[in-house]
């Protein structure tokens, strides 16, 4: 079911620099996995696509609304394609618009139809503050740190989210352990300029 309109994405309200750096560690970690072939679910704005083709990649989108100019019109839960099709396969900041049994589901499809590689990025809400300090020869450190005193907080449906990481019910230790029993996790962090957005990468062992 759709919950946005395209105005959603407008650059001014959508875009901001938080956003960009991580659309930065999208391409990073796609670009990192030498992919022929990247399958983008929910491509929203078409930013990462558009970005990406300028690296040489060959990325395709699937979305569920047409307005977005998707390349296939379809659901997350039920991909329409062959299994293995893409090299790759990435969803970023969608899944937590699907209840958690129907995101476990798209991400299953999402394992399904990849040769290799998921990427995925989520909304984290646990509190942190992000510091950074450089130092002689060595560049600069960045690191974050939690926030104390600041317990789970029940995650309340605003429209669009369904859950978050680090919510009440749905700490990092039940995704990673959920998502894992699916396909095996490579590595997971938190973007330093945007502790909002959590990265996961999965390695198929099909």
């Amino acid at each position: 079911m759709k919950q946005v309109s395209r105005s959603h994405y407008a650059f001014g309200q959508y875009m901001d620099k938080r956003r960009w750096s991580s659309v930065w560690h999208q391409l990073d970690e796609i670009v990192k996995l030498a992919p022929e072939y990247v399958l983008e679910i929910g491509p929203g704005t078409g930013v990462f696509k558009n970005t990406a083709s300028a690296f040489g990649l060959k990325v395709e989108t699937v979305d569920l609304d047409p307005e977005l100019m998707p390349d296939y019109v379809g659901s997350a839960t039920a991909l329409p394609f062959a299994d293995k099709t893409y090299d790759a396969v990435c969803a970023f900041q969608m899944l937590e618009h699907l209840p958690y049994t129907d995101a476990l589901a798209a991400f299953r499809e999402m394992v399904r139809v990849t040769r290799k590689n998921v990427v995925i990025s989520l909304p984290d809400s646990k509190a942190v503050w992000p510091y950074s300090f450089q130092l002689p020869k060595v560049g600069i450190i960045n690191f974050l740190l939690p926030k104390p005193f600041s317990a789970p907080r029940a995650h309340e449906f605003d429209g669009e989210h369904y859950w978050e990481v680090n919510k009440r019910d749905y700490s990092l230790e039940k995704i990673v352990a959920d998502f894992s029993k699916i396909c095996g996790l490579s590595k997971t962090y938190r973007v330093h300029d945007n502790p909002y957005h959590r990265f996961f990468i999965f390695e198929s062992r099909r």
